[in-house]
């Protein structure tokens, strides 16, 4: 027969009570909620040491209204009579509130060899060495059920796993044993999406690549033409941009006061400010004439800009001799008039003025 409210029976060396289930927090011995074991009154123990209960001491917690049952082992024996506390967690896994009433038996366990895990989320793949972690929550706990679910507090979370296989049997006892461990794919776990072979999905939202593709000869001869034509073109740009812009200088018309005629106008280019001359020779050579060099072009025949120093050529000489009357009897030829000069003398000659300023009758108001 099986004792009520704490008051057991002894048939043949087993251990029955039934008491009335409330949470370790109730005590105030939260700790507790990091295991399996449970708190006793103190009768229970006298019981237990008359019957020579071997160590360590394990039950089976049984809720007979829902047929749920799990095991346990046992913290202390300081409970009230006819209560026993336990984990919030082993509560959960036999559908039992507060207040309401479990049935306690002695159970001898074979020590376990191999456990399957099943964590409810993949958070826990998250944990760097999750099997470090199992090992060190297992130390507060006696035994394992197939069936239950039991918390990992890790870090500040909780995470919860289910034992979904043991061996040798469905309740196994851990205490001083070696037992291989498993895991199974979390709850929440999603397999990846097959892709065909071959083909790699892109990031972004992209579609999928061949993974073989390698660019061939051509594709890669035409990557480097385009790659010089592009040099190229950086190249004009820069020599544009050395250049910059040019001012053309005196290049509009002019008219004179007396109504003479000018000379066509000779413009000179000038860079804009903040740039730098492209060719400071060409500017140069808008206004004056080239110096002679040995490796420019031939001077024109007749001009005495490209002709070597110390020598005077036939056709001046003879000029020189007809003009001035000189040089037959002095042995040498006197130079030439400038150029400039005699055209401004045509110019004084042929000028005949069309135009002659204050010219007009004048009245007076008297």
């Amino acid at each position: 027969m099986i004792g009520f409210f704490g008051h057991g029976s002894m048939r043949g060396g087993q251990f029955e009570a039934q008491y009335r289930c409330y949470p370790v927090t109730f005590i105030d011995k939260a700790e507790a909620e990091r295991g399996d074991k449970v708190f006793l009154p103190p009768s229970a123990l006298d019981r237990l040491a008359q019957l020579h209960i071997d160590y360590p001491m394990l039950f089976q917690v049984e809720n007979r209204r829902d047929d749920r049952r799990t095991h346990c082992g046992v913290l202390e024996f300081i409970a009230d009579e006819g209560m026993i506390y336990m984990p919030y967690w082993m509560m959960q896994n036999l559908l039992l509130t507060e207040g309401d009433i479990v049935s306690l038996r002695s159970a001898t366990l074979s020590k376990g060899s191999f456990v399957k895990l099943q964590p409810h989320s993949s958070d826990f793949l998250d944990i760097s060495n999750p099997r470090a972690v199992l090992e060190t929550t297992l130390r507060n706990f006696s035994c394992l059920t197939v069936g239950d679910t039991i918390p990992i507090h890790y870090n500040n979370k909780s995470y919860f796993i289910d034992i979904i296989e043991a061996k040798p049997a469905n309740a196994i006892s851990v205490i001083e044993t070696d037992c291989n461990v498993d895991f199974a794919p979390p709850l929440d776990y999603k397999e990846p999406e097959r892709r065909p072979a071959g083909f790699a999905g892109g990031g972004g939202g992209g579609g999928p690549e061949p993974m073989d593709a390698q660019p061939s000869g051509s594709s890669v001869a035409a990557a480097a033409a385009a790659a010089k034509r592009k040099g190229e073109e950086t190249e004009g740009d820069a020599a544009a941009e050395a250049s910059g812009p040019t001012f053309l200088a005196f290049s509009g018309s002019g008219m004179r006061l007396d109504g003479k005629p000018i000379s066509s106008s000779q413009p000179v280019a000038i860079p804009m400010p903040g740039t730098r001359p492209s060719n400071t020779n060409a500017s140069r050579s808008s206004s004056q004439p080239p110096e002679a060099s040995g490796s420019g072009s031939a001077p024109k025949a007749g001009s005495s800009a490209g002709r070597k120093q110390g020598k005077l050529m036939f056709k001046d000489r003879l000029a020189a001799k007809f003009n001035d009357g000189k040089g037959a009897g002095s042995g040498a030829a006197a130079a030439p008039k400038p150029k400039v000069e005699e055209k401004k003398k045509e110019e004084e000659k042929e000028e005949d003025p069309k135009f002659k300023a204050f010219q007009g009758k004048s009245f007076s108001l008297k």
